[in-house]
């Protein structure tokens, strides 16, 4: 629970860092380093052996491949929102949120992709604590940019 803890704290800074410098380089350095530090608690987390850890891990790198072209997309749309934010009309307002919920369904299709993948290689408590670390890591994601970002026509 200690790294658990220690990780959300590492997150929190590192998405204000990303947030507000979002060179391409950065984010890469960022997410590699989040993706490593993550890996180390999931694997401390999901007690595996044999082929199910192969499998796991396999799926695993696969996941975070995907996860990470994602959490690309959102910050370029929050660039875009920091952007436009003093003139958002209706025509940017609905645009900007249209990829918003778009990018919400496609992160819950891709996890609910891979919980698939997994219970069938692994069973079902191996897909449950990924699915549970998983919404874990991005709620607090979500969490501290919402506190970062200014909320549409609050300034």
């Amino acid at each position: 629970m200690k790294k658990l803890i220690a990780l959300a704290y590492f997150l929190v800074a590192t998405t204000i860092t990303v947030f507000s410098q979002t060179n391409k380089e950065e984010i890469e350095l960022y997410q590699s380093i989040f993706g490593m530090e993550k890996k180390a608690v999931v694997s401390s987390f999901i007690q595996l052996e044999g082929e199910q850890e192969t499998s796991f891990w396999t799926l695993y790198d696969q996941y975070e491949t995907a996860r990470k072209l994602h959490g690309q997309k959102r910050i370029n749309l929050l660039d875009k929102y920091a952007e436009n934010y003093l003139d958002l009309d209706d025509a940017k307002t609905e645009d900007i949120l249209n990829e918003m919920i778009s990018l919400g369904t496609a992160y819950n299709k891709l996890i609910a992709k891979y919980y698939k993948s997994i219970k069938k290689q692994c069973g079902v408590k191996s897909a449950g604590q990924f699915y549970q670390l998983e919404i874990y890591f991005q709620s607090a994601i979500r969490l501290t940019l919402m506190e970062q970002i200014p909320l549409i026509g609050e300034f």
